[in-house]
Order: C-alpha cells, then sequence, then structure tokens
C-alpha cells in the first residue's frame, strides 16, 4: 500500500483547484491537516476579526470533506513541531502545501524541509511572483512594469477540478470550538452575518459580481453602491483561486480593471517575498516626526471608533468595526487621514486593521498602508493629501454615511459631507478633531521639516 501523505491546510481552504490536493490525493492515502499556529507568526498571529472568519471557513472545509468520506484534523502548536508529530504518529512521509510568501510561513517551511519531505506548490496567485523577473533577471519593486510582465504569462492554466476520489487518512483532533476561535463577552461579531465564509460562500459571491462586473470600474469608488467583488477574504483565505476567478470572467466585458486588481494581490506577494519586513520597514523613510503623546492617542482612539467629526471617515471606521471589512476608496480616505491629518505612524493603522479586517493580508495591507502613507517603495507622495469632505461629496457617498453614522441619517446631500462646515451637524456628532486647512499645513510643515 502507498504510505500516508500529509496534506497541510493554511491559506487554501478549498478543494477545487488545489494542486496540493489533487498532488497529494495522487499518492495514495492523504491526511487533512490544519494547524492553529500563534507561535510561528508571532506579532503577526492573526487577529480577531480573522479569527472569526477562520472558525467558519473551518466549519465549511470539514463538512465538505466529510462529505466526500474523510475528516479534517486540527491541531495547535507550532507548526513545524505540530506536523513532524503527526508524521511520526501516522507514519507519514510526505507533506503536501501550497506555497505561501508571508515570511513566518517561509520560516517554517525551511524548517520542516529539513526534515521531511515538503512538496510546496503554486496556486494562490495568477503566477508564481518569482517568476516574474525583470530582462537582467530581478525581481521588479514598481507595480506597472510588474503588471505588464504578469500580463504576458496569462492567462493561468484551467483550474484543477477537485480530485473525483481521495483515500482520506484519519488521526485524533482538536474539537474547533476549544479554540475558541469566536468573540464572546461581547460577542462583537453580529454584523458580520453579511459573511458567508467558506468555498461555497466564495462560489455565490463570485457568482453575484459577475452580475455587474461590466460595471466594476464606474462603481467601485462610490461606497453607496456594492460596486467591488467582495471576493477579498474569500482570496485571503484560500477559498477560491484566482485562476479560477480569471476564467469565470473570461469574455466578461469591461473586466480589465478588476484582473488588475488581482495582479495587485500578486504584486503584494511580490512585494512581501522581497522585503519581509514590509509592515515595519518603511521602504522608503520620510524622516517624519510622527505625533506621540495622550493626544495622539485621544485621536488614534476616536479614529478606531469612527468619531472624527468627519462623515465619511467615521461612516469606514463603523462600517469596519460592525462588519470586520471598508470599502476600498474609504480605506484610502480613512488612512491618509491617520496619517496625515492626524500625523499619526501608519503603522498603527496597519495595526488595527490586521486585528479588524476579515481580509486582513499580510502582503495587500502592508503594501497598501505604505502606498497611502508616501513610504513605499511603489507609493503615492506623501504631499498628495486627500480631501475627506471633497471625496464624499465626489464619490457620492451620502447613503453610505447615513447607513453608518446614524446621527446624520436625517441630514440631506447638500449637507451631510461636511455637516459642521455647513452649521447643519447635530448635537451629538463630534466636532472635527482638527479642520482640514490646518490639518494640510500641518502635514506639509511635518514633510518640509523632514526633508
Amino acid at each position: 500500500m502507498a504510505a500516508l501523505t500529509i496534506l497541510w491546510f493554511r491559506q487554501d481552504l478549498r478543494l477545487a483547484d488545489n494542486h496540493a490536493l489533487t498532488a497529494a490525493a495522487g499518492e495514495g492515502p492523504v491526511l487533512a491537516l490544519y494547524i492553529l499556529d500563534d507561535e510561528t507568526p508571532g506579532d503577526d498571529r492573526i487577529g480577531g476579526a480573522q479569527r472569526w472568519w477562520l472558525h467558519h471557513s473551518l466549519t465549511a472545509m470539514g463538512k465538505a470533506i466529510a462529505a466526500k468520506g474523510g475528516k479534517l484534523v486540527l491541531r495547535k502548536g507550532k507548526s513545524a513541531q505540530v506536523i513532524r508529530a503527526v508524521a511520526d504518529e501516522v507514519g507519514a512521509s510526505r507533506i503536501h502545501a501550497t506555497r505561501l510568501y508571508e515570511p513566518w510561513w517561509q520560516d517554517a517551511d525551511a524548517d520542516l524541509a529539513d526534515h521531511v519531505d515538503l512538496q510546496l506548490h503554486d496556486g494562490n496567485h495568477l503566477a508564481p511572483p518569482r517568476d516574474i523577473l525583470t530582462g537582467s533577471g530581478g525581481r521588479y519593486r514598481i507595480f506597472t512594469p510588474f503588471w505588464r510582465a504578469l500580463l504576458d504569462t496569462l492567462p493561468p492554466r484551467d483550474p484543477l477540478p477537485v480530485p473525483r476520489a481521495i483515500d482520506w487518512g484519519d488521526a485524533k483532533s482538536d474539537k474547533l470550538d476549544d479554540w475558541q476561535l469566536l468573540p464572546t463577552r461581547p460577542d462583537w461579531s453580529l454584523g458580520f452575518d453579511l459573511w458567508s465564509p467558506g468555498e461555497d460562500g466564495a462560489k455565490a459571491r463570485l457568482k453575484r459580481f459577475l452580475g455587474h462586473v461590466g460595471n466594476y470600474d464606474e462603481r467601485r469608488n462610490f461606497p453607496s453602491e456594492r460596486g467591488s467583488s467582495e471576493l477579498s477574504p474569500h482570496l485571503h483565505f484560500g477559498e477560491i483561486s484566482p485562476a479560477t476567478i480569471w476564467h469565470a470572467l473570461d469574455g466578461q466585458s469591461g473586466r480589465m480593471p478588476f484582473l488588475r486588481e488581482l495582479g495587485w494581490r500578486d504584486f503584494a506577494a511580490n512585494s512581501m517575498d522581497v522585503f519581509p519586513k514590509i509592515a515595519r520597514e518603511q521602504g522608503r523613510s520620510l524622516g517624519l516626526r510622527w505625533r506621540g503623546g495622550k493626544a495622539a492617542d485621544d485621536d488614534f482612539h476616536a479614529w478606531t471608533r469612527g468619531r472624527t467629526g468627519y462623515p465619511i471617515v467615521d461612516a469606514g471606521m463603523r462600517q469596519l468595526w460592525t462588519t470586520g471589512w471598508m470599502h476600498n476608496r474609504v480605506r484610502m480616505i480613512a488612512a491618509s487621514f491617520l496619517i496625515k491629518h492626524l500625523l499619526i505612524d501608519w503603522r498603527r493603522g496597519e495595526r488595527w486593521f490586521w486585528d479588524t479586517l476579515v481580509d486582513a493580508d499580510y502582503g495587500n495591507n502592508s503594501v497598501n498602508w505604505q502606498w497611502v502613507a508616501g513610504t513605499g517603495v511603489d507609493a503615492s507622495l506623501f504631499t498628495r493629501i486627500m480631501a475627506p469632505l471633497g471625496q464624499s461629496g465626489k464619490f457620492d457617498a451620502g447613503d453610505y454615511i447615513r447607513q453608518w453614522v446614524p446621527e446624520l441619517a436625517a441630514l440631506h446631500d447638500d449637507v451631510i459631507h461636511d455637516p459642521h462646515g455647513l452649521d447643519a451637524a447635530p448635537a451629538d456628532y463630534p466636532e472635527p478633531l482638527i479642520g482640514h486647512r490646518e490639518a494640510r499645513e500641518r502635514a506639509l510643515a511635518a514633510y518640509r521639516a523632514s526633508r
């Protein structure tokens, strides 16, 4: 009989188009294993919102494997140690897994490769980021030439079907509820019910998006509309592959702006592979003196709670707290406000998003924060200071604000974007933490001083 192999699930919680699963199933009996590892990532262990998603995604994965006659084995601990222990328990000689580019997973892979036969498979990106090279064989650091080079390798290969027959192995398993991934006392996830984690939920979300992908480029910047795909958490947890999405959109009019966003996701993976400390070390040091002390801490707290006095910023931060997600245009506005209006280090915002976003991705989160801050290798200029009040009106955010800032729900469109400036703010809505002109002048002065 063929020896048992271990299929190590990580951020690839799907059965379809899973190259590691297909390879393992083709060799013989497969032990499906997921490890909750808070040790290897260290300070980058997953945050509260991701834990909520993970609980439900593992529940869905367990049911999908059970429907095919198998069992998802759950263990907790340091991945390299747990896998070696499980391999000894079941007599496994080979491990199959999907290749990941987060620095802690690369460390775990290197550790394991010294002790077991670890087979890594690509499949979580349109193309392996290490295959997208410059003419001189180097790695790209700027998105636009990276995207052009990536396009030359596309379309991606056809998605793989779920293996027709899988011989599943077995081992003792933790109980998912014992991991206590869900919030209690209080349960802050009541607004997360708009999500359906798992492979079926990802397929349903893609099907919905197919109905309006043609309007994506026009609608994606308007937070009052559901113009975005809302696929980001499914992609982060690997419940659907980028290749599956690419081929589902084949022939759809207007699809390229969205496919470019998939390319940006590949670029973020490339960036964290080239710069492993991208969440902490700036690609370009501006030498800015960030605000600190109690006043800055109070402003940061107000920002996290959506109490800045800027309606579109507050709507976004409350949407994030309630649903674990924020509209992409509003993410940029909220990030710019923290960095440039409040002069607070972007890394504090990155950590807040890491804990509160269901789609918190090490590459995307870090690259996007550094892009807004002007500290990334490929980034907007720090001197590009977004005007929240103008952005709100430009992108018709009135209904979005009414949904998430109920104090302003009765205001008309002509005043809702700037209720304080137009003397229309209700008594229970906070005053702006700082005026836009004052904030702009302070940020530019700080930038000049840093030069």
